[in-house]
């Protein structure tokens, strides 16, 4: 995968992700997700993110993957802050 080496095209790379979660959690599915597990589509998203950071580190674009690694650490913290409630 040919990736450019630029820290704001990791970050967009990791943005596409989260947010097509959340349109789908919170526009279209809004009833049908699982009102137990709010979480689930945007832990699934990083997932999917730390999978494409592996291969942008297999490509040599270390800058990239560190814009991909600020926003999908990003979108943890604001995983369990806004969706995930702790007891």
């Amino acid at each position: 995968m040919q990736v450019k080496n630029n820290m704001v095209v990791g970050m967009l790379l990791g943005l596409i992700l989260p947010l097509l979660a959340w349109v789908f959690s919170e526009v279209f599915f809004q009833r049908e997700i699982i009102a137990d597990k709010p979480g689930v589509p945007y832990l699934i998203a990083v997932a999917i993110n730390l999978i494409l950071l592996k291969q942008i580190y297999k490509a040599n674009a270390e800058k990239a993957g560190v814009g991909l690694l600020i926003v999908t650490f990003t979108a943890v913290i604001l995983t369990f802050v806004f969706k995930i409630k702790l007891h």
